[in-house]
């Protein structure tokens, strides 16, 4: 916190009007700037082993909230802020956070604790919806983030790059949209701009939060950057039904249109086929929401003291989302990381993605 005091008491003494510094479009330099704060939230030994920060300088670092989460606000000397968000431990409860993978729809309101109501907006599509266990953690960090955001502000900071890796990046998604809803509220000031980083990051949600979220983002304020190589934006687990798709669709009709054949044998066969088809599936997602949505529950429940599950939105149709910046390793980098039954984060911390990110062409001209 005397950090904090102290970078506020540098910048909140200073008559210069600072201006905007960000600009859209994914910036090959910004981003590997972002990794190596990123990496400032590891152990002693991980940090010491990657490059440092040039341009930032670290400022604040929260408390552990939530299933074990915290974040850090980073500064540079332009009027530009980061909020880098942590991304999953090796504790248990960490991990918990994670495996709490039912979805919920992207707005509603969440008991988080036996003091604390968080209320969110997400996404307006009612069939929008998140994964709970991030939703949940998030809530408990933006508590925290907000008031930050507000003292940076008054500091006459209005530039704000989001950044988040692995759980983190899950983990932004949704701050980023919280953020924006709070803008159109009116409860954070029109004028901030928050520029986005996901990296490594999974999917936080359902193919309606996906489009909300790139059609809020597509100007070039958001990216997710992911290696091909890992598996960690591959989860979690999908499982798509006949129920997730748009309410115009021909699968919506198929068993009345199968009632209608005339020949019993075409009805009887194109029955047994779309069973066969669509049942496994329904099964699958309720098995999905019994266990890391349910059972999971009661777990966090231990952890959290007043924590109240919400109800459940029946749908595991996770999809990838935002603007997607694909590092793709050649024969090179397998050498230097070769795929491992033993490590299997060996493709997902940052020194791999840092080393591929090198080897970009792109910069914020080239890719918007």
């Amino acid at each position: 916190m005397k950090y904090f005091l102290a970078f506020f008491i540098l910048f909140a003494g200073s008559t210069v009007l600072f201006g905007q510094k960000l600009k859209p479009g994914f910036d090959k330099a910004e981003y590997i700037e972002l990794l190596k704060v990123s990496a400032q939230v590891g152990d002693s030994a991980y940090i010491k082993a990657l490059p440092q920060p040039e341009r930032f300088k670290f400022v604040y670092r929260s408390p552990v909230v939530g299933l074990q989460n915290r974040w850090d606000l980073f500064v540079d000397n332009q009027s530009v802020a980061v909020v880098s968000v942590r991304g999953t431990t090796q504790d248990n409860v960490s991990w918990l956070g994670n495996f709490y993978a039912a979805m919920v729809p992207a707005k509603g309101e969440i008991q988080l604790s036996d003091t604390e109501k968080f209320t969110y907006e997400l996404a307006a599509n009612p069939r929008a919806a998140v994964h709970v266990g991030w939703l949940v953690t998030m809530g408990f960090l933006a508590k925290d983030i907000l008031p930050k955001i507000d003292s940076c502000y008054r500091a006459g900071i209005k530039d704000i790059l989001l950044m988040g890796h692995s759980q983190g990046g899950a983990l932004v998604f949704l701050l980023t949209s919280h953020l924006y809803n709070l803008q159109k509220q009116g409860r954070i000031p029109a004028d901030i701009r928050f520029k986005t980083y996901c990296s490594a990051g999974p999917k936080p949600g359902n193919l309606y939060y996906a489009y909300e979220y790139e059609a809020a983002t597509q100007a070039g304020w958001a990216y997710n950057v992911v290696n091909s190589a890992d598996w960690v934006p591959e989860v979690p687990f999908t499982v798509q039904t006949v129920n997730d798709f748009n309410p115009t669709n021909p699968f919506a009709g198929a068993p009345a249109m199968i009632k209608k054949q005339k020949k019993l044998i075409n009805r009887i066969a194109l029955k047994y086929a779309y069973n066969s088809l669509s049942k496994p599936s329904l099964k699958a997602q309720k098995a999905y929401q019994k266990y890391l949505g349910n059972l999971a529950s009661k777990t966090v429940g231990k952890n959290l003291t007043g924590y109240v599950p919400p109800e459940y939105y029946n749908s595991s149709d996770y999809v990838r989302t935002g603007n997607t910046i694909v590092l793709l390793g050649d024969s090179a980098y397998f050498q230097k990381y070769p795929n491992s039954k033993e490590n299997i984060f060996i493709h997902h911390l940052h020194p791999p993605y840092l080393y591929l990110a090198e080897k970009l062409p792109l910069t914020s001209s080239s890719q918007k």
